[in-house]
């Protein structure tokens, strides 16, 4: 976008007067009132959805016009065609006009205004639009209102700086989820002010824009432009406007499903990763290394761009941040969960639909990325050395080679096991075999281990250390869907080592549920986590206290989960989160964060909590057939089938399931606070992976451990095992824990994490 300031010309524009009503005819009343009359574009936002809702209004193409066509005391808005990258050229003469005709005039993005000065448009970063006046408040029940210091988000925000002694609405940079929780901080830019000299409304920014600029929420935008409307005809009746979000939830709250409303969700989640244009080409892959070299993305995608095969794995996703298009751009990482959790997808599908182009692609992005890419070559590949047999945590950027995250490489064997099953492929038995034995020999003897462990750490000190070392981390996010893989390899291996390290460490875990966890972004994430281990123990060892574990965690979550089927999120003690909700104006947008800013505020987090419930709550009902686990799957399906991204005017993101969803609204929204990862992103793996493969198990009545019961995998793993863990490594390791055991050495230690994304 252009950062130079353009004027649009002050000639007389050509377009023709569309006078779709008598200049006598106000909004909403009868004749002999002040009317309503614009000037804009007849696709503008705000004239559209009038007209759609049946007001007739004057609309002109030029400002002198509607100004001089205009009844003396109406009310004039001149929008701005020229968004975002034009701002809104008035004569001074036009001012001077609605002056002696008594106009009140609304304008957007001016080049200029009156005895002003304006400066060279700019975009927000981290700002959002706050009320700051009792400007949208109303004295009579039933109307719209806005209480000072609510948020909103105006996407785009280009707008130009001007300097006024108060407003209306600002862009501001505050924490909190509806409202600024701390007050506005000293900086702030002017959106929305009355000009100190006149009838005229000033909006620095295209307030106009909320349906193409997707602004949120709609209850608040709603409010504002009611509001803006009732200042420029007073007295009058204003219309509630009403419109149809370009991008937004698949069926209503209370709309009845169609019969096969979960396969058609399937689907349309498999299809997404066509539409989405995330399944790069070869032919791209040099623009996608340059891209992740300069920190860039890439734009939405035109309707010719071509869909690779897999071959060059799939891109992480779309980025949260909206375009004043309305559009999102393309995150160019291919980091290793993403990849073999999106090939588990389209080979469930292709089994289900009998399509053996799924399949194929399914196996194109698993040999991309576990022998094609970096992510298993050099060190990793060197018997020798400590990270021999991990998987990066991406590929073709040092700063995603250098880190190996335990969850992270569980989501990646889980998809590669998922993966293999149901294509009948062994070739990639090796790679899962030794990623659990390098997580195992990583693993302490308590059965916990660090978050991250980098290449460096593991080329100093080798991998014995990690072994040898007593840390525990009470942290299902980080540890628990390692201990699903290793009750799974177990199970199809025999190796006791996986056992006994797991059940040591979910015991521990469990003897401190919920209150000495600690959590990530919520508490309601890690009990979503801890279902899938649990349910697994279960099945690996079937003893009631392993069900009373599970039942316990599947309680606590499903309390949280609201009548529509939601699971709501929620925050624990925040000297126990890792990234809570910001504390300060200052930390909003800093790093990751929850979608919440407190205990109540009704959010779903798609991201984090709710598609591993679905997972967790899936594998807990098959492995026990308790009703309570079969009863809250069934309500979080049918949820989750209703807020199913649709969108016609956005097809790339027809199908998608974004990150927040407001249960209470009905729409998607949230805190924006998470750097990068907020409401509207959509991952191809996490979120979309887990939440599509789920339905499409539904579909096959089957669970993940049931459909991988036919695994191969032993055959590497005995290959591998006495090599990569020595029997006297594993005796000097339970001696040394033992003897930390007695001296109470063996206490809770902190891990590091830096800079990760979801």
């Amino acid at each position: 976008m252009p950062k130079r300031h353009l004027r649009v010309s002050r000639k007389r524009c050509v377009l023709p007067v569309l006078c779709l009503a008598g200049l006598a005819t106000p909004v909403g009343a009868g004749a002999g009132a002040p009317p309503l009359v614009f000037c804009c574009r007849a696709d503008n936002d705000l004239y559209r959805v009038l007209v759609r809702m049946g007001e007739k209004h004057p609309r002109f193409g030029a400002p002198e016009e509607a100004v001089h066509a205009a009844a003396d005391g109406a009310g004039v808005l001149i929008l701005a065609d020229g968004y975002p990258g034009e701002t809104t050229d008035i004569a001074p003469g036009v001012y001077k006009t609605a002056a002696e005709k008594n106009l009140r005039l609304y304008v957007e993005f001016p080049a200029s205004l009156p005895g002003m000065s304006v400066g060279e448009p700019r975009d927000a970063a981290l700002e959002r639009a706050v009320v700051a006046s009792d400007f949208f408040q109303r004295p009579l029940a039933g109307r719209p209102h806005l209480d000072k210091l609510r948020v909103m988000a105006v996407n785009g925000k280009r707008f130009v700086p001007i300097s006024v002694p108060s407003s209306h609405i600002v862009l501001a940079r505050v924490a909190g989820f509806d409202s600024a929780v701390y007050g506005l901080p000293e900086e702030t830019f002017p959106l929305l002010f009355e000009h100190p000299k006149g009838n005229v409304l000033v909006s620095t920014t295209k307030l106009s824009h909320f349906v193409t600029g997707r602004y949120a929420p709609s209850d608040a935008i709603r409010a504002v432009w009611h509001g803006i409307l009732e200042w420029l005809a007073p007295g009058e009746k204003v219309p509630d406007l009403q419109w149809t979000p370009t991008v937004r939830p698949s069926y209503g709250r209370d709309e009845p499903l169609p019969r096969n409303a979960e396969r058609r969700a399937m689907e349309r989640g498999v299809e997404w990763y066509r539409k989405s244009k995330l399944l790069p080409p070869v032919a791209l892959n040099e623009e996608l290394a340059r891209r992740a070299q300069e920190g860039s993305n890439l734009p939405a995608p035109s309707p010719d761009e071509p869909i690779g095969d897999g071959s060059a794995g799939v891109l992480q996703c779309y980025l949260s941040a909206i375009l004043p298009d309305g559009s999102q751009e393309r995150n160019v990482v291919r980091r290793g969960d993403n990849q073999c959790e999106t090939a588990m997808t389209l080979a469930l599908a292709g089994e289900i639909d009998g399509d053996k182009k799924k399949l194929a692609v399914a196996g194109n992005i698993l040999d991309y990325y576990l022998f094609q890419s970096d992510a298993r070559k050099g060190a990793r590949a060197d018997p020798n050395h400590g990270a021999y047999g991990m998987i990066a945590w991406g590929a073709g950027d040092p700063a995603w080679l250098v880190a190996n995250y335990g969850d992270d490489a569980a989501r990646q064997m889980l998809g590669v096991f998922a993966t293999a099953a149901v294509t009948g492929e062994r070739r990639w038995n090796e790679a899962a075999a030794l990623c659990l034995l390098a997580n195992l020999r990583t693993t302490g003897p308590l059965g916990f281990r660090h978050d991250r462990i980098d290449m460096g750490p593991l080329e100093e000190r080798g991998w014995r250390p990690f072994f040898e070392e007593p840390v525990v981390r009470m942290s299902p996010h980080f540890e628990a869907y390692l201990w699903a893989c290793f009750l799974w390899a177990h199970h199809h291996t025999g190796d006791g080592l996986f056992y006994d390290r797991t059940e040591k460490a979910i015991r521990m875990t469990m003897e401190h549920y919920p209150d000495g966890w600690s959590w990530t972004n919520g508490l309601a994430q890690e009990k979503a986590r801890m279902l899938l281990p649990l349910a697994w123990l279960v099945r690996v060892q079937d003893t009631a206290e392993h069900r009373e574990w599970l039942r316990r965690v599947g309680q606590g979550l499903i309390a949280l989960q609201a009548p529509c089927g939601g699971i709501r999120e929620e925050l624990g003690a925040l000297e126990k989160g890792m990234f809570p909700p910001p504390q300060s104006n200052e930390a909003y947008g800093g790093n990751e964060a929850s979608l919440i800013q407190e205990n109540g505020d009704p959010v779903c987090d798609l991201l984090y909590t709710t598609n591993f419930a679905f997972l967790g709550l899936h594998e807990a009902a098959a492995a026990t057939g308790d009703p309570l686990f079969v009863e809250a799957e069934d309500k979080l399906a049918e949820f989750l089938c209703r807020i199913q991204v649709r969108s016609e005017k956005r097809p790339e993101l027809d199908g998608a399931w974004f990150r927040g969803f407001d249960f209470k609204r009905w729409e998607h929204w949230a805190s924006d606070a998470d750097a990068g990862w907020g409401a509207w992103c959509a991952i191809t793996g996490w979120t979309q992976s887990w939440i599509t493969s789920v339905l499409a198990m539904r579909e096959l009545k089957a669970s993940l451990w049931d459909l991988t019961r036919e695994t191969t995998i032993s055959e590497a793993h005995g290959k591998h095992r006495p090599v990569m863990i020595p029997e006297e490594a594993v005796q000097g390791a339970q001696d040394d824990a033992d003897a930390d055991a007695e001296t109470g050495r063996g206490d809770a230690r902190g891990t590091g994490r830096v800079g990760r994304a979801p």
